[in-house]
């Protein structure tokens, strides 16, 4: 069991790492759709979708004036977000049923 628990915080801090700081140097490039829609010519028909005023829209934070603090404190509250779901998920998951008495 110890060695699973070192496994998986060792993932977590690497998964914290990439968040954080190499997420600012992944690719500016346009996904597949906004790419296709370039190149077809609807892109200008693109309409602003309804959550872009949220705090972690865009993968940016709003407010951090600083690009690369911005995209990284993005990618860690996504990391400790899917960690929590994920987490909850397993352990209802896990959980062993209760006996009934008959």
């Amino acid at each position: 069991m110890l060695n699973n628990r070192k496994f998986y915080v060792a993932g977590f801090i690497v998964s914290l790492f990439l968040a954080g700081v190499v997420s600012f140097y992944a690719s500016s490039s346009p996904d597949g759709l906004e790419k296709v829609a370039e190149e077809i010519g609807f892109i200008e028909t693109a309409k602003e979708n309804t959550n872009a005023d949220v705090v972690l829209s865009d993968y940016g934070t709003k407010g951090v004036d600083n690009e690369r603090a911005s995209v990284g404190i993005a990618g860690v509250i996504g990391v400790l977000g899917t960690a929590v779901v994920a987490g909850v998920a397993f352990k209802l998951i896990a959980r062993k049923p209760r006996k009934t008495k008959n």
